[in-house]
């Protein structure tokens, strides 16, 4: 049986995947979500027989969060990774917003991941780590512009993951670090990225293993503060 579980939000491709592949093969029994199938987590749970558990979940529809909080033993998980999120398409000039796409974008990337943690709390350990993966691309003071939906969903996940702190986890001792996890080689990075996969979640990783009080932090995958 393995001596820690973790639970990875949005696992049948890129960084989550990724994440799956890193925490099950350093010894984690590790719940994945998955929106629709994905031939590689499958393949993945099918090489760690009994350490992959793969759930059918849309963070944006409440009775499949629930379903899943069901089936996560009470007080289990060390870890705990939000990786749901969409970019929101290529039209994200200022005057390209609108009603209907901003509140889309808010709703899948900021509001309804923080809510699905909150269903999800029983799972967690007294002592746990939440990483809700945000970007540097939500931070105000390092901002070059552009891409205003996508900016906009993550500036407003990093406040509602300080809410989430300060009054849901703190009084379990449950940290919540938002992640950025690099311009990281995966379909929404491209193939011009930086780093890859393995090198992004391999940082993540350490991040969020390493032992802290208590607290909301905004931190790069390789340990570096980001400005908010």
């Amino acid at each position: 049986m393995a001596d820690k579980t973790a639970c990875v939000i949005g696992a049948s491709r890129g960084l989550g995947l990724g994440l799956v592949k890193h925490l099950v093969t350093s010894g984690y029994e590790v719940y994945a979500t998955q929106r629709s199938h994905g031939v590689a987590l499958t393949e993945l749970a099918a090489e760690h027989s009994g350490a992959v558990h793969i759930h059918q979940l849309d963070v944006t529809d409440e009775a499949s969060v629930a379903e899943l909080a069901k089936a996560l033993p009470a007080g289990t998980l060390d870890l705990l990774v939000m990786n749901p999120g969409v970019y929101g398409g290529s039209e994200q000039a200022l005057d390209d917003l609108t009603r209907d796409n901003v509140a889309d974008i808010l709703m899948t990337n900021a509001v309804c991941p923080v809510q699905a943690v909150i269903t999800l709390l029983p799972a967690l350990k007294e002592g746990a780590v939440i990483g809700m993966m945000s970007s540097k691309m939500g931070s105000i003071a390092d901002s070059s512009g552009g891409a205003n939906l996508y900016r906009l969903s993550k500036v407003s996940q990093n406040m509602l993951s300080r809410s989430l702190f300060e009054n849901y986890t703190r009084e379990r001792s449950i940290s919540v670090i938002s992640l950025h996890p690099g311009w990281v080689k995966t379909d929404m990075g491209g193939p011009n990225a930086l780093i890859d996969v393995d090198t992004s979640v391999a940082g993540m990783v350490t991040v969020l293993e390493a032992k802290r009080q208590p607290e909301h932090r905004f931190l790069a995958y390789d340990g570096t503060e980001v400005p908010w």
